[in-house]
């Protein structure tokens, strides 16, 4: 197969995603089902296939020896941070197959330029068909010839020679950055930040409770962030979106009172009790105890998730992050 590289200045490529992002894409069934473009079929359509899966995006292709000398020369590639041009020729679930010479490599759907962010799995999998058998311009983001894993980007592709190493040298801890959401797991989301992506964990995303991350934001999202953490030599990049703004429980007891009414949103319903936001990052407890007056088999009785209500604040712990509300205390 040809290729078409692109030099460019000696300054190296940045480090490998953080494994967290591998097993990111792992746990949301990246790597399964793989197709194949069947050449007797003239309208395009696939054929699944039993043969070379390539979980973990390994390379699969006549190449499990990382002595083979085309894994040297893949590697050189990547440490000169150069763009190379491949055919597609297959795609699985969450991605794209790629070959070069004997290694067989993986593009996950989240680092292609101009991907669907739809949920619906048939309109992601019409864009990854779709692409069979086009060209892309990739970089290479992850290599591991012991685990036989081979990773591009597309995304990556788009920067300047040099560029992703510069992002990474120049941001500092407290800078305010732009960036595209790419990737959404239960523990937090992706952000691509000009081909290197930082990442927001849950915890980062608002001063209030977040059940997931795909509450609150998307695939193809454009955000600012704030940059916690950068780790060099990692390649890790921590980010926040919470910090852009005040913590709403430093100044929690100077805003309200105890005995005051207030206004919220029921948020979640436990056998305990049921939490409301009255602000954005700040939710009080309605104990069970505090919902209503009399017995009722479990608090679903009596209030529901997205309903609007009335409440007392009872009270007020700011260092420990806790609010008491009451329902009962105004009927």
């Amino acid at each position: 197969m040809s290729t078409n590289l692109q030099r460019r200045e000696s300054t190296p490529p940045p480090p490998p995603p953080d494994e967290m992002y591998w097993a990111a894409l792992l746990r949301e069934g990246e790597f399964a089902e793989v197709a194949l473009t069947d050449p007797e079929h003239s309208d395009g359509t696939a054929l699944q296939t039993d043969g070379n899966t390539h979980e973990h995006g390994r390379a699969d292709a006549g190449s499990s020896d990382p002595s083979h000398p085309d894994w040297q020369d893949i590697r050189d590639i990547m440490d000169n941070d150069q763009v190379i041009e491949m055919v597609v020729s297959g795609y699985n679930r969450g991605g794209l197959l790629v070959e070069w010479r004997t290694l067989r490599g993986f593009v996950p759907a989240s680092q292609l330029v101009d991907f669907p962010v739809s949920p619906n799995p048939y309109t992601r999998r019409s864009a990854l068909i779709e692409r069979v058998g086009l060209p892309l311009r990739l970089r290479i983001i992850e290599l591991n010839a012991d685990q036989n894993r081979l990773i591009f980007s597309e995304r990556a592709a788009t920067a300047q020679p040099g560029e992703r190493a510069d992002i990474l040298l120049r941001l500092q801890p407290g800078d305010v950055i732009s960036g595209t959401i790419t990737n959404l797991c239960d523990f937090g989301a992706f952000v691509d930040l000009g081909g290197l992506e930082g990442l927001i964990h849950i915890s980062e995303l608002s001063w209030g409770r977040v059940g997931h991350p795909a509450d609150m934001l998307a695939r193809g999202q454009d955000v600012q962030a704030f940059v916690l953490d950068v780790n060099r030599g990692a390649g890790r990049i921590a980010l926040s979106l919470k910090r852009l703004y005040p913590d709403p429980w430093e100044t929690v007891g100077r805003r309200y009172q105890i005995g005051e009414t207030v206004e919220g949103i029921i948020t979640n319903v436990v056998d305990f009790g049921a939490f409301a936001r009255i602000e954005e990052g700040l939710e009080g407890l309605i104990h069970v105890s505090e919902l209503a007056e009399g017995h009722f088999l479990h608090p679903r009785n009596v209030v529901n998730e997205g309903q609007q209500i009335r409440a007392r604040i009872l009270s007020i712990d700011g260092h420990h992050r806790r609010l008491g509300l009451s329902l009962r205390a105004l009927t």
